[in-house]
């Protein structure tokens, strides 16, 4: 990680780690088993016999409350269509809470999903208690709901309740909304778009409000929702059970974020990571990211790939049993890696919501390496495609403009004259121009006439290195001309001239010991340069 921010640290804006996305499975602690659902109708509800008329009862009053909830609070409670995404469909609700700063709930979908559930049945032989049920799990189709609620603390979140005993709730959650909560309450200023804060006034806030995401703060705010919005039961009820609930974490995303100052290099970035990602990311190599050992009785995946979601942009993604790294970039902005995780055990991590802090620490190791491995296959400069684009003819308009080659000696004669040219502020007329070229390289007007010189001229303004002053046929560089002209001109008279030159004029006696640092650097890029010939040659 270190490493990651020294290679690009004139490039990055700023770097911050958070939960992103948390999903928390919610069990009833007095009713999660048979024989306590049992207890629970025949001790405290006072009914004889525990049969399906008994279980629909309590299924029907709960959907009867929603409805009701809805219909008193004016709420839009619609079936979730196929096809639709809930997040965009509930879009506007949202947006409309978040203008008004208004909480609570916006919206709820009532959809038909498989959920745990208890089947009743007789008997085969008859007891001795004629009212004795036999209740067993299963898994069945039935109604849920979705409630869409934004809260003072959590931010945008959602919870689903099952409408069938035993009431399993879920809760989804995401780290980012909990930490622009945090922002908005201490008054710091932030730009966030969509699911990353591209710019903050204060860093270090940010990363003090990612960490203040606590269990106990999780489990605050889900009791209080689910006391409001879940299955109702009774003072009497809840005495005599002692009901709770047990939040275990079910999936979970941990994601470091990458924010850059340009959007230039991220791209390229991202092209090579996943170059070297697949081809680098070994078995062995994945396994000591994850920080375990690579044996054959390993269940679940071991590979890398590289997908196309709906989103439009492309994922690397790094599988390990039921976890993956993934990396992408986003917005040309900001590159993440994220840790996604559907099995604690896989970590040897318990799943219950108080070991929060110890899936913090895990997870911010592993994608410690992971930045690490990345930094090392990444320590060279990120590719530069200016020449590359240079060289390529460019069309504006109707108009096409050749390629400037890095290589043509009038083109780089030209732009030295034109960069070295401080005094003509008003910029240079084409025929002034051609008499500083022609007299600065003791040239004749046969060897590179005026026609030549208006050219190479509508070379350059065509690729934006060159600008005409106002309505005058008066020419200068423009910013990124001047950048242009330095960087040829660097390139030829620093690199490839005494390269060059000792190369085919002048060898350097290897007996030599120069007391120059120049000529000792001169010596060493000799000799790299001879091994770099052999190996070709051989």
């Amino acid at each position: 990680m270190e490493l990651f921010t020294q290679l690009f640290g004139d490039l990055l804006a700023f770097v911050y780690h958070c939960f992103d996305r948390i999903v928390i499975y919610g069990y009833l602690s007095g009713l999660a088993r048979p024989e306590q659902v049992v207890h629970f109708f025949r001790n405290v509800v006072g009914v004889a016999v525990v049969d399906k008329e008994v279980l629909s009862r309590r299924t029907a009053d709960y959907q009867a409350w929603v409805e009701a909830f809805a219909r008193n609070h004016r709420l839009p409670i619609e079936w979730a269509e196929k096809g639709v995404r809930k997040e965009d469909h509930v879009l506007p609700w949202q947006r409309r809470m978040a203008r008004d700063d208004a909480y609570g709930v916006y919206f709820i979908f009532k959809s038909m999903e498989q959920g745990p559930s208890f089947r009743v049945s007789a008997p085969k032989y008859a007891t001795k208690d004629p009212n004795y049920r036999i209740l067993a799990r299963q898994r069945s189709r039935f109604t849920h709901y979705y409630f869409y609620l934004r809260d003072q603390t959590l931010g945008p979140t959602v919870l689903r309740v099952a409408s069938f005993f035993p009431f399993q709730t879920t809760y989804y959650l995401n780290g980012h909304s909990f930490i622009e909560q945090e922002l908005k309450r201490v008054q710091i200023g932030f730009r966030k778009t969509d699911n990353a804060f591209l710019a903050v006034d204060d860093v270090a806030a940010l990363q003090a409000a990612a960490d203040k995401l606590s269990p106990a703060i999780i489990r605050e705010r889900l009791d209080y929702w689910t006391l409001v919005l879940g299955p109702k039961f009774s003072a009497k009820e809840r005495t005599q059970l002692n009901l709770s609930r047990f939040y275990a974490i079910a999936q979970i995303e941990y994601c470091r974020n990458f924010i850059f100052k340009r959007n230039f290099p991220i791209h390229k970035l991202f092209e090579r990571s996943c170059e070297l990602g697949l081809w680098r990311l070994t078995g062995d190599k994945i396994s000591e990211i994850f920080g375990t050992r690579l044996n054959r009785r390993m269940r679940g995946k071991l590979a890398t790939v590289i997908d196309r979601i709906e989103h439009g942009h492309h994922v690397f993604r790094a599988y390990f049993k039921h976890a993956f790294l993934k990396q992408y970039e986003k917005f040309a902005t900001f590159l993440r890696n994220e840790l996604v995780s559907n099995n604690l055990a896989d970590f040897r991590l318990k799943k219950g919501l108080d070991h929060l802090d110890a899936v913090r620490q895990r997870f911010q190791a592993i994608t410690d390496r992971f930045a690490g491995f990345q930094a090392q296959w990444l320590n060279v400069h990120v590719d530069f495609p200016l020449l590359q684009r240079l060289a390529l003819p460019i069309t504006v308009g109707a108009v096409r403009y050749p390629g400037i080659k890095i290589h043509d000696p009038r083109v780089i004669r030209l732009l030295e004259v034109l960069l070295h040219g401080g005094s003509h502020v008003g910029g240079w007329t084409a025929k002034q121009i051609h008499h500083a070229v022609l007299a600065t390289f003791d040239l004749s007007d046969s060897a590179y006439g005026l026609n030549q010189l208006r050219y190479d001229l509508r070379k350059l303004k065509g690729h934006g290195l060159l600008q005409r002053d106002g309505s005058r046929y008066a020419y200068r560089l423009t910013p990124k001309g001047v950048q242009v002209a330095l960087l040829f001109l660097f390139f030829h008279k620093r690199l490839c001239g005494p390269l060059a030159n000792s190369r085919f004029h002048h060898r350097p006696d290897p007996q030599h010991q120069p007391a120059s640092k120049l000529e000792a650097a001169y010596h060493r890029a000799d000799k790299a340069i001879q091994q770099i010939v052999d190996l070709l040659a051989a």
